[in-house]
Order: structure tokens, then sequence, then C-alpha cells
């Protein structure tokens, strides 16, 4: 994690810098991204941003590795409902559609293949000793905890913005998004049912 500035001034330029360039990752990946952009939207310059954060792929790795965090915060599991935590997720999707292009950026550009970070970076045993634990407790299906915290999390995505056939947004009607949470609530919960 780069080094954050002292001063008053350097933290608004520091968090300047790091909402403009989640949108700009967001919207143009990691080599589409432009560090020129960037400091124009952040009111600031080039020479700031690399001191910060060294460079435009460090740059991305901090907003990346927030976003990590703050996903698994913001949405912390229930291993006892993860019908319910797979509602939270789609809310979540549409409330920051940023982030998840974000994750997918990184998909298509640093690993195309295997987890989305290294092992050393994950921050899913939580959400794995979770699921094992229900699963120990007959409270969900058999198999390997990882493969249905994916399960769940690929349902969650079923009309995220990077879903190959519908992005929902925010601001479609409230009773279309209630229709799409019941269905993605009951179809987990069937996926996900103990035997």
């Amino acid at each position: 994690m780069p080094e954050q500035p002292l001063t008053a001034r350097g933290a608004a330029t520091y968090q300047r810098i790091l909402d403009a360039a989640t949108g700009e990752f967001a919207r143009y990946g990691i080599a589409g991204a432009r560090v020129e952009r960037i400091v124009t939207a952040a009111r600031t310059n080039k020479a700031q941003l690399y001191a910060y954060f060294g460079s435009k792929e460090k740059l991305f790795d901090a907003i990346f590795f927030e976003f990590l965090e703050s996903i698994t915060n913001v949405v912390a599991i229930d291993a006892g409902d993860l019908a319910d935590w797979a509602v939270r997720l789609y809310d979540e999707y549409l409330r920051r559609p940023d982030l998840i292009r974000l994750a997918t950026w990184a998909r298509l550009e640093r690993r195309p293949a295997g987890h989305l970070v290294e092992e050393h970076q994950r921050l899913d045993d939580p959400k794995l000793r979770a699921i094992a634990e229900a699963q120990a407790a007959g409270r969900v299906r058999a198999g390997e905890p990882f493969d249905v915290m994916a399960m769940v999390i690929a349902m969650s995505m079923a009309w995220s913005p990077v879903s190959n056939v519908y992005a929902a947004t925010a601001d479609e009607p409230a009773e279309t998004h209630e229709r799409r949470r019941a269905l993605l609530r009951e179809s987990v919960r069937r996926a996900v049912a103990a035997d």
C-alpha cells in the first residue's frame, strides 16, 4: 500500500487521485487508462500521482485491493443465509458498478485464469470457513466451500455491469429490482440447500 500524505491538503489530493483513477480504470482498464486524464480530473499533476503511488499499475493495485477489502466488509457473508448474501451483493453492484468493472479488468488484464489475486492477497478465508461450518451443521449442501461461494457470487452477478446478458442500473424501477432480488434469493436458496 502506498504511503499516504500527512497533511490535510495532501490527503485531499490523494483522495481526489483515487476517485479519479477509480473512474478511469473502471471505464478503460489498466492498459487503456491515461495518467493525463486522471491528474486532470483530480486537479493535480503527474509528479504528485507518482509521489503517492509510484506508477499507474501501483495506483490500480491500491484501488483494487481497497475494493476487495471494502466489499468484504460492506457485504459480510452470512453462511447461514447465502441467499441474503447474494441479494446484498446484487445491491452493492447496483450501488458501485465501477468496483465490479475493476475486478473484471483485473481478470482480463492481470489474471485470466485461476484465482483473481495471489494466494497471500486473498481475503476469502473467513467466508470459506463460514461456509464449511454451515455445511458441517447441515445448513448448506456438501461440496468444496470455494465452489459454493463462487457459484453464489456468480448468481449475484447475473444482472451486474459485467453480465453478458443484461446490465442493471440503480435507475431502473424499484419493482424490477425487487423481482430480481426475489428470484435471486429463491434460486440461491434452492442451489445451496443441504440435500
